[in-house]
């Protein structure tokens, strides 16, 4: 087992000032997962191996409350969702990418029977805490797809926990286009206690309180759809109000990006869907090709914090960390 252990501070590639941080994280490397600690308890899990997609899990509040859904990544318990087995709480995928040698479509966010996967190729931690993942899109038939890069970063305040995580995607094996589908991107599940309107058996059995906001000022189930530079998803968890903005970096290809944002707990930062988000008729209106050896970097941030999602605070925590210099 490999074990990091230090007080953490994000690097310049993330704009985040260091001195904001004092927190102790550890990160411990075992077979397929990679445990990260603060200050000697479990914040989040890097699986990457028995699973069809990497994926963070759990991932707790400062007094250990749970800030993702229970499911798919361990059984649901009694009146909770058992939908949409493919979030895995934090993840990416794309459920159509064209390429490969016969130029077929491809599902990587999906889990079914006709699903590709993304296979863990190497994964490791760095001086600095940080995990330095690839991976390879192993279609249903055995074929790579293409391939993949990701950087993720953990920090914490007082205020709050965070994640750092990019992405690259390599057209490593020819040339491929990521599809216009509403199933893409970035995405997290919330908790159904933390949901605007409960999924299936738990709307009938869980009371929830949860609240959506966008940087533009849209709330509720409303905001699906809509381009905006971060979006909070906020409710009851446990005893107490919590929440989860999401950021997109301004380096972002499409940025501000769209929002595949439902009352049900998923949020996805998603530039692929236009055609689902403007109502559009040309079913390729969001398509993304990257020629044979081009790539696609995402970098994003996921703000855990206290209360229901206050629009200045989460504004002034993006502008922190997109332009920490700025007045």
């Amino acid at each position: 087992m490999k074990r990091i252990t230090g007080i953490l501070c994000l690097a310049a590639a993330f704009l985040f000032p260091s001195s904001l941080f004092s927190a102790d994280i550890t990160l411990s490397q075992g077979k397929g997962k990679i445990d990260v600690k603060i200050d000697g308890k479990l914040f989040t899990r890097y699986t990457y191996e028995g699973v069809p997609k990497p994926a963070l899990y759990p991932i707790r509040w400062i007094d250990g409350t749970g800030m993702t859904r229970r499911y798919p990544m361990e059984a649901a318990l009694p009146g909770e969702s058992n939908d949409h087995g493919h979030h895995r709480s934090l993840f990416w995928g794309h459920r159509h990418v064209k390429g490969g040698k016969d130029g077929g479509e491809h599902d990587f966010w999906g889990e079914n029977s006709n699903s590709g996967k993304q296979v863990a190729v190497k994964v490791t931690v760095d001086k600095n805490g940080v995990i330095h993942a690839q991976n390879k899109w192993v279609s249903k038939a055995g074929e790579t797809i293409a391939t993949d890069s990701r950087l993720i970063r953990f920090s914490a305040n007082k205020a709050g926990r965070m994640i750092d995580y990019a992405i690259t995607i390599h057209a490593s094996h020819g040339e491929i286009i990521l599809m216009d589908d509403k199933d893409a991107g970035m995405g997290i599940r919330v908790p159904d206690s933390m949901c605007v309107t409960p999924h299936g058996s738990a709307k009938l059995k869980l009371k929830a309180e949860g609240y959506m906001l966008n940087s533009e000022g849209v709330e509720g189930a409303a905001l699906w759809g809509k381009a905006a530079k971060w979006v909070d998803y906020s409710g009851r968890a446990g005893d107490q109000l919590l929440g989860v903005a999401i950021f997109d970096h301004p380096d972002n290809p499409r940025h501000p990006t769209t929002w595949h944002a439902r009352a049900y707990g998923l949020c996805a930062a998603n530039i692929f869907g236009k055609r689902h988000f403007e109502r559009l008729k040309d079913s390729n209106a969001g398509n993304y090709k990257l020629k044979n050896g081009q790539s696609l970097t995402f970098k994003y941030r996921f703000y855990w914090h206290a209360g229901k999602g206050d629009a200045k605070k989460i504004e002034a925590a993006y502008r922190r960390w997109v332009a920490p210099d700025s007045k």
